[in-house]
């Protein structure tokens, strides 16, 4: 139950938002293109940050790129 404890983690790193262009989900309402997230946990496909909510999500890294 790891999960529950990410959103206290410091960040692992940052990236920005570069599209929202999703061909499954809807993830226009919670990410902003251009926005700089600070990533609290990745996985080989996904990075997992605070969005525009305010809650922990996961995101597919074709929407990002590293700074």
């Amino acid at each position: 139950m790891i999960h529950l404890t990410w959103e206290n983690n410091n960040a692992l790193k940052q990236i920005e938002c570069t599209n929202v262009n999703a061909k499954k989900f809807t993830v226009e309402n919670t990410l902003t293109p251009g926005k700089v997230y600070d990533v609290k946990n990745e996985t080989e496909e996904f990075y997992f940050v605070i969005d525009d909510l305010g809650k922990m999500g996961g995101f597919l890294k074709d929407y990002f790129k590293e700074l």
